[in-house]
């Protein structure tokens, strides 16, 4: 199985900065996409950005030129560094990654994994 550990919420004041990390662990033999979602009381959970193994990224409107994703493929880790932080930035986080489990020469298996969550809360 892999375990998807996050850490870095908490509570910051409106238009502070916050980075939360995700490390992946486990029967591991590579990761495709990281990404990051949240869900907010009465909401849907919703993607917040992701990025490929390749560093390729993408970012919900919402968060874009606020908020930076990348990855340390070494450590199997993924961070989100949230700055100019709004209320309506108020979720849970959680951390996703596509697992490629095993790979054979003419087979592999990939499996979605999720992070507990963090909260993350901001105040006006």
């Amino acid at each position: 199985q892999v375990q998807l550990v996050e850490s870095g919420g908490g509570l910051e004041k409106a238009g502070g900065s916050l980075r939360l990390s995700c490390a992946a662990s486990g029967r591991i033999f590579s990761i495709k996409t990281m990404g990051w979602y949240r869900q907010a009381p009465g909401k849907q959970r919703e993607l917040v950005a992701a990025i490929t193994s390749g560093s390729e990224s993408n970012y919900a409107d919402s968060v874009k030129g606020r908020f930076t994703v990348s990855r340390d493929n070494a450590k199997n880790t993924v961070y989100l560094q949230m700055n100019s932080l709004k209320p309506e930035d108020t979720a849970v986080y959680y951390c996703n990654a596509e697992v490629i489990t095993y790979s054979t020469g003419t087979s592999q298996y990939t499996a979605s994994f999720w992070g507990q969550g963090t909260q993350v809360t901001v105040s006006s």
